[in-house]
């Protein structure tokens, strides 16, 4: 079988979420961040036949640099066969006993309180005010009127920030977010809150979710 560049590229970003992950049987990839407050699932174009577990995935998705346009064997037990012409790669699988994968039931949200559209561009520019201002922290705040996403430092009032109005509400909340649980596969996305600390990000052109948990000090009035 082959790999498109849209399964490689999400294989890529769930690298960012955790180093390893266990491919089970199926159309579906799952990932889960070893603090376990980040869990992201994709359904591929692609069907694995075989159930295997990769240790560096950042490595094994390099190995894909050496070959042009691999195919790859599954047919042994233990490693996957990348071949392309006269080259060939034996990658090993690693044992799925030392990976921190996903529980095998599906989420759900307790409730929907918060929704929103996260469009690409506001993804990008988040990434870029964390970078140009070193700040870690995003924080999705309603006022009764708007719905605002503020890059800052919640433990510093004379931070600076950078803020996005990204919808209209008749609540009041802020709710916190770490950046780096973000790391989101480029697209705009759906995005649900529920009070219950847990949030869902729906991409809005493939079938990809992550779930995030919010930070402790989310407060809902």
């Amino acid at each position: 079988m082959k790999l498109s560049p849209e399964t490689l590229a999400i294989l890529k970003n769930f690298s960012t979420i955790n180093q390893s992950i266990h491919v089970k049987k199926g159309d579906t990839l799952r990932t889960i961040k070893v603090a376990k407050n980040v869990l992201a699932e994709a359904k591929i174009k692609e069907t694995f036949e075989t159930e295997f577990a990769i240790y560096n995935l950042n490595q094994f998705l390099n190995s894909f640099n050496l070959l042009d346009d691999p195919d790859l064997d599954f047919s042994h037990e233990s490693y996957v066969l990348l071949k392309e012409g006269k080259k060939k790669i034996k990658y090993f699988y690693a044992d799925p006993s030392i990976i921190v994968s996903p529980p095998d039931k599906k989420l759900s949200l307790p409730s929907q309180d918060v929704c929103f559209i996260l469009e690409q561009s506001y993804l990008e520019k988040i990434a870029k005010a964390k970078q140009i201002y070193q700040l870690d922290d995003l924080s999705a705040v309603g006022d009764g009127k708007e719905i605002q996403l503020i890059v800052q430092d919640k433990k510093n009032d004379t931070s600076n920030e950078y803020s996005i109005v990204v919808g209209e509400t008749s609540e009041e909340f802020c709710v916190n977010f770490k950046i780096e649980n973000l790391q989101f596969y480029p697209g705009s996305y759906d995005v649900v809150i529920s009070k219950q600390n847990i949030s869902k990000f729906s991409h809005k052109g493939i079938d990809l979710q992550y779930w995030v948990a919010m930070e402790p000090d989310s407060t809902f009035n």
